[in-house]
């Protein structure tokens, strides 16, 4: 999130604003993803009111496609009161089923394209990777996603450098985060950059997760690749499998 989190990598000494991380629900979002990150975004805004004498130091919205218009439009806040325009960073949870189909996607691509021409951080995790792609913001750089939809987004986006051997990328003014749970660790990134590293230890302990550091390769299960179209590799491939 390159400008905003340099501006507020100090956490709360650096607040100036109040800052805003808006989730994309889109059709398909994972609920428990959209749900579970506001809770942890703000419980970690409440830590650091209450035990920090910060005041309203951020908030979480939640965006959805509104009929009749360009584009999304602001469906909740957790706080209200004091609405900015825009938000501050926003995220792309998981998807369930199949990514969106391109004229869907492509609503939601061309507001996030904008939003970032504006200085907006954008981030995604595991399958919201298909729809970030959708911007073209990626081409050239590399990001993460669940192990087992590597090909799928090489293929699909063939401009992109695919590492799924890391759990969360910092590309600065964008970072990805590969798997579905991964929303844990990328709120955690978050609160760290924005609120601190105090703050962000004192949610993980409420809650009982670890603090980021995890990485996929970690979880992923081997899988060959077998489109290299050399018949001889190929060959011993399917030995080694059928022997296995």
């Amino acid at each position: 999130m390159s400008g905003i989190i340099d501006k507020y990598r100090g956490g709360m000494d650096s607040m100036e604003d109040t800052l805003e991380i808006g989730i994309l629900r889109y059709d398909g979002a994972q609920a428990a993803a959209v749900l579970g990150m506001t809770d942890l975004l703000t419980a970690a805004a409440g830590i650091a009111r209450q035990r920090h004498g910060v005041s309203h130091p951020l908030r979480v919205s939640h965006w959805t496609r509104a009929t009749g218009k360009r584009t999304p439009e602001r469906v909740f806040s957790s706080d209200p009161v004091s609405l900015g325009d825009r938000p501050t960073v926003i995220v792309i949870p998981p998807g369930l089923g199949d990514p969106l189909p391109e004229r869907e996607a492509r609503y939601y691509a061309d507001w996030l394209r904008s939003e970032h021409s504006k200085g907006a951080g954008l981030c995604s995790i595991c399958k919201g990777a298909f729809l970030l792609g959708e911007t073209g913001l990626l081409a050239g750089r590399t990001v993460t996603t669940h192990w087992s939809y590597e090909e799928h987004l090489v293929s699909r986006f063939p401009d992109i450098n695919v590492n799924t051997d890391r759990l969360i990328i910092d590309d600065g003014d964008i970072l990805t985060a590969g798997g579905v749970m991964a929303w844990i660790d990328l709120s955690l990134i978050l609160i760290e950059r924005f609120l601190g590293p105090t703050i962000m230890v004192e949610t993980a302990r409420a809650f009982l997760v670890d603090p980021p550091g995890r990485e996929q390769s970690y979880y992923s299960a081997f899988s060959p690749r077998l489109n290299h179209g050399d018949d001889a590799i190929l060959k011993v491939q399917h030995w080694l499998q059928a022997t296995g």
